[in-house]
């Protein structure tokens, strides 16, 4: 078995505790990132099997871990002498898909729990989180934590199925939203106005406000899968409308809620 801490020039770069040090002072903030978004994954897990915590304490600091996690990546991709108040930058601003998801956790910051909220939040964590422990675990040792090495792997390979799964619950989660609206479930909290009322009156904001939400993601640059997610679920709706078998009510709803939503679609624009 390799030395947990070979020196420089004996075998490679050094490895072990003193290069994870080292590797930790060289990279804070992509360290603090993957730190924060174990601690959405904790956070979600909590959620779930509420053993040892609050399950609504969880939900909620799942949401803020995420919004955190966001602000990083946005301070990451957009440099502090590059913000102005223009509208090239707000431009760009909304094309990052960070500040989608930093408003989706302002979004959800006064919803009732729900784990579909927490879906996506969840997977994207999983996924980079995995990935970056990868890095740490090469700079502890090539054969250190083989039982980990292979979870990530897992996680790994099976990252296009993860990434459609989060697509998936960014869709299913709207008709959800608006459900909850109606039923009094909704706040709304924006960096301006705190909205919020028992009766859930100005929770019918929180449906439009989604809305936005997730028209940025269909039309995300980096990420196409809800883009692609949309077309799969418009192809399955027409072939289900199309089956001789649907009676004629359900045949017409179908073909209703798919020009409704071709309808609230933006446009295709062409990637760069």
């Amino acid at each position: 078995m390799a030395d947990q801490n070979t020196p420089a020039g004996e075998g490679g770069p050094p490895k072990g505790i003193p290069a994870l040090k080292a590797h930790v002072i060289a990279n804070k903030v992509d360290v603090a990132l993957w730190g924060i978004r174990l601690l959405t994954v904790l956070c979600t897990i909590g959620y779930v099997l509420p053993l040892f915590n609050n399950p609504i304490s969880a939900f909620y600091k799942a949401l803020l871990a995420n919004a955190a996690t966001s602000a990083l990546r946005l301070h990451q991709r957009i440099a502090p002498r590059e913000i102005a108040l223009s509208r090239e930058f707000l431009a760009r601003f909304f094309l990052e898909d960070s500040a989608h998801y930093l408003f989706y956790s302002l979004i959800f910051m006064n919803v009732a729990p729900n784990l579909l909220i927490l879906t996506p939040i969840f997977l994207f964590a999983l996924l980079h989180a995995a990935s970056y422990s990868l890095t740490i675990l090469d700079t502890l040792g090539q054969n250190s934590m083989w039982v980990a090495r292979l979870l990530i792997s897992l996680v790994e390979f099976q990252s296009r199925n993860i990434l459609r799964a989060a697509a998936l619950a960014e869709i299913m989660l709207f008709p959800l939203v608006v459900i909850m609206a109606f039923f009094g479930h909704c706040g709304l909290l924006t960096p301006f106005v705190y909205y919020y009322s028992v009766t859930g009156h100005c929770g019918l904001l929180t449906p439009f406000v989604y809305y936005y939400s997730v028209t940025w993601r269909y039309a995300s640059r980096r990420n196409p899968y809800t883009r692609n997610t949309f077309r799969e679920l418009r192809v399955l709706t027409e072939r289900l409308a199309a089956s001789p078998k649907a009676p004629g009510p359900l045949r017409d709803a179908l073909l209703a809620a798919v020009r409704l939503a071709c309808r609230m679609a933006p446009p295709d624009q062409v990637q760069q």
